[in-house]
């Protein structure tokens, strides 16, 4: 009895790391297509084979004609690459900061609101 329970947390856990990778990665996506990067559907089975190839979820730096590109690989979700160039990448970085800067003010916000966050740190005063 308790073996079916197991094996069903299991599921439902790594079903929900999935989503969160999944949500994590269409993010990325957004901000790659708003900082101008172009993305190319795996739509034959040799750009699919392509794309298996390459490393999933990461930007990779790339010469082209002697210019640098950079390359996203989605294996997963849209099973497409972003490709871009060095101004859209600079553009991507600096969408990505703008976010990660908002997420952690809405983080902060939420924290001071929160009356439970002090807890027992607030009877003391700060150095």
């Amino acid at each position: 009895m308790k073996r079916p329970l197991l094996l069903a947390a299991i599921a439902l856990s790594l079903a929900g790391c999935a989503a969160l990778q999944a949500q994590d990665t269409r993010a990325t996506e957004r901000m790659l297509a708003a900082a101008g990067f172009q993305m190319q559907a795996a739509d034959t089975p040799e750009k699919v084979a392509h794309l298996q190839a390459r490393a999933s979820g990461k930007i990779v730096r790339r010469e082209r004609n002697g210019e640098p590109s950079y390359v996203y690989a989605d294996r997963n979700v849209c099973k497409c690459l972003y490709v871009g160039t060095e101004q859209q990448y600079q553009e991507y970085r600096k969408l990505a900061r703008q976010q990660t800067m908002a997420d952690e003010a809405a983080v902060a916000a939420e924290e001071s609101s929160d009356p439970r966050s002090s807890g027992l740190w607030g009877l003391w005063p700060l150095p």
